[in-house]
């Protein structure tokens, strides 16, 4: 979703809580701040036993960016733990909710974002999201139209054969006038949800 240089947003699954040791970027390299992931995990295994204070989200993992820096973490294994968290505290959520309300309600709260998603995707190519203005650059609308296009077929095959990762992994060039970044990632963490939701 961002570019290669900017801060990445990264997400979490399931196997419970996960450790926080992890290779170190190679060389040039940049690779995740270690004080960053250290603490945010441990938060993470703190909330997962009970021990923390508030609770952490499912889209809170998701959208937590750590800094880079030379001699951080390996971005992939970092991921990869972030990747598991995530679904370890969405399939929390889900149960929650399903108990509190039932599993119908569940599913139709699924069944209305999926219909919103589609609706998203059933606009003209170029026009499917906000573009910024004159003098501001956005996602490159041929590279998000053409991801948004893969994953509507999926959805019309009902087979969505992309992994999550694939979702928030996704990188989009820039360009003036692009599509606004706020909107997109929004519909991507939909689709994320969608996936998970649907295991």
């Amino acid at each position: 979703m961002t570019e290669p240089s900017q801060q990445q947003k990264r997400s979490v699954r399931k196997n419970g809580p996960v450790h926080s040791s992890f290779p170190v970027a190679s060389g040039s390299q940049l690779g995740y701040q270690p004080e960053q992931v250290d603490a945010f995990l441990d938060r993470a295994r703190a909330t997962y036993e009970g021990a923390g204070e508030g609770s952490m989200t499912a889209e809170e993992v998701r959208r937590t960016a750590f800094g880079l820096k030379r001699g951080g973490y390996a971005s992939r294994y970092v991921d990869a733990a972030m990747d598991r968290l995530e679904e370890v505290f969405f399939e929390r959520e889900r149960r929650a909710r399903v108990r509190a309300e039932g599993e119908e309600a569940w599913w139709e709260e699924t069944r209305q974002l999926l219909s919103e998603v589609r609706g998203r995707m059933q606009r003209p190519r170029g026009k499917r999201f906000r573009r910024r203005g004159v003098f501001a650059t956005g996602y490159r609308r041929s590279q998000v139209d053409a991801f948004l296009d893969r994953i509507f077929e999926m959805f019309e095959r009902r087979e969505l054969g992309l992994s999550p990762a694939e979702v928030r992994d996704v990188v989009f060039h820039s360009q003036w006038r692009g599509y606004d970044e706020d909107q997109v990632d929004a519909l991507l963490d939909a689709v994320v949800e969608l996936i998970l939701a649907t295991r």
